[in-house]
């Protein structure tokens, strides 16, 4: 909120215009990474993911596989940066 003060109108809305996706990667290699990623742990919970268009998934699962995606990350990046 307070991070755009300084910005023009027209700045403001560019920035906010949904131009920015949230499933876009930093790296576009990590792609088919992240995809096994992902059904690995819908597997490992169980949860049904069936590749294309999952709109049927709650979002309580859908954040569940999210939210364990994240925490492997970081423990991958522990251990790399620990040397392990």
């Amino acid at each position: 909120m307070y991070q755009n003060q300084n910005m023009t109108p027209a700045q403001n809305s560019t920035q906010n215009s949904g131009s920015n996706k949230s499933n876009t990667l930093n790296v576009p290699e990590a792609r088919a990474a992240m995809d096994n990623m992902k059904y690995e742990i819908a597997s490992e919970l169980g949860i049904n993911l069936k590749p294309g268009y999952n709109g049927d998934l709650p979002s309580r699962q859908a954040g569940y596989i999210g939210g364990y995606m994240v925490k492997r990350m970081i423990e991958q990046q522990e251990r790399q940066m620990s040397g392990k």
